[in-house]
């Protein structure tokens, strides 16, 4: 037993590995494209205009009041928290930050000099807030889209989610949260206000720009290879799975379905490993708006 199940942790991992090399040029597209409209909003919206948004890019604009450039800010606290990444997560999962951590602050140092051109005088700081949140969440969800990060507080949130056992959706309102209510340090109610409204834009057209505007994605999935597709969303997504017995409506044939509840942001990738898994796969996929793990009491 111990054979087969190495043998099938090797083929997850040769997926993984397979997935990490897949279709890279358009990865890094997204990436590029996502990483460089987030630092524009930034510059042109938020450092602008003092709006507070999250992640280090908030903490930026707080110890800008110190005289810190935010795109040294971003560069020096992504170096920290990519080492801190390292020895707490691991390199696979420090190294989908690599790239994003180096070229954001990059993009947010060159976009700064387009700030004197454009210029919102007579517009309305609500309507600067809501726009700012919108095309953020589009450039994150280009990101996400590319299975990069752009690393900053996303190492906080795993880091969270993975020794206190709560879901990344409640880690990232945690590390986040945190980061707007610092803004009243040195900024009025009214811009940690206008930050929460930004942090909620920014979220939600993340995710509808990624698939829909669910927090979870739920899989319905026949295959022949049971044990490996569950193994691979237990393994890599960490996700429950349960089986559902059931039988085929044209063969009467009995077979499982397998029901898989994923966080959005993860989609993608769970949908390709399960077609480089089995080429013959069927599955089903759905908005799950609501998810409870609660066990059950005896």
């Amino acid at each position: 037993m111990n054979i087969f199940k190495k043998i099938r942790e090797k083929r997850i991992n040769d997926v993984i590995e397979g997935l990490d090399n897949k279709d890279l040029f358009n990865r890094y597209f997204n990436l590029i494209l996502g990483c460089l409209i987030v630092a524009f909003v930034f510059n042109v919206f938020f450092e602008q205009y003092n709006i507070v948004c999250f992640g280090v890019s908030g903490l930026s604009l707080i110890f800008k009041k110190f005289g810190i450039p935010t795109y040294l800010f971003i560069l020096g606290a992504n170096i920290v928290l990519l080492i801190f990444s390292y020895f707490t997560l691991g390199p696979k999962k420090t190294k989908n930050g690599l790239v994003g951590s180096i070229i954001f602050p990059i993009f947010v140092y060159f976009t700064k000099y387009l700030v004197p051109y454009i210029k919102f005088d007579n517009v309305e700081l609500l309507v600067i807030a809501i726009f700012g949140g919108a095309l953020s969440g589009i450039g994150y969800g280009f990101i996400y889209k590319s299975n990069f990060n752009t690393g900053g507080t996303d190492v906080i949130t795993e880091f969270i989610s993975r020794y206190t056992k709560i879901s990344l959706g409640k880690a990232t309102l945690i590390s986040d949260g945190l980061v707007v209510l610092a803004a009243k340090l040195v900024f009025s109610w009214e811009t940690l206000l206008y930050g929460m409204l930004v942090l909620y834009l920014i979220s939600f057209m993340t995710d509808k720009v990624v698939l829909g505007i669910s927090e979870s994605k739920a899989f319905y999935i026949v295959t022949k290879e049971e044990k490996l597709v569950k193994e691979f969303l237990l393994s890599s997504v960490n996700c429950g799975v349960t089986v559902i017995g059931a039988k085929g409506g044209y063969s009467n044939d009995k077979e499982s379905l397998l029901l898989g509840v994923v966080p959005t942001r993860q989609y993608f990738i769970v949908k390709e490993g399960l077609q480089e898994i089995d080429k013959d796969i069927f599955f089903l996929v759905c908005d799950a708006y609501e998810v409870s793990n609660n066990e059950r009491k005896k």
